[in-house]
């Protein structure tokens, strides 16, 4: 009985380690990627200045005309109406496309 006991401490060493390798799984298959897409993200909101234009996580397209600490002032097409959003709201900066 004895050597039963002193041989289930390593057997529960190795029923460990499965939970161990499927957190690593996800940590380097979900988690890392999220955190540095993020992290972009983050850095893209940081650089936006006057006159970049945005679209928003609602669909609009504006072009930047003032920032705030929290939010943006965008210029809306086609009646140049001016919308107050929030950093959070803009998903992505449009870039200028040449047409040739």
């Amino acid at each position: 009985m004895l050597a039963q006991a002193s041989g289930g401490g390593f057997g529960g060493l190795i029923g460990f380690l499965p939970l161990v390798f499927i957190f690593a799984i996800f940590y380097f298959l979900l988690i890392r990627p999220q955190q540095t897409k993020q992290k972009k993200w983050q850095a893209m909101l940081e650089t936006l200045k006057s006159g970049d234009k945005v679209i928003t996580s609602g669909g609009v397209k504006g072009t930047i005309i003032a920032v705030k600490d929290d939010s943006f002032y965008l210029r809306v097409p086609p009646d140049n109406l001016r919308v107050e959003v929030v950093k959070s709201a803009v998903v992505t900066v449009v870039s200028e496309e040449v047409s040739g």
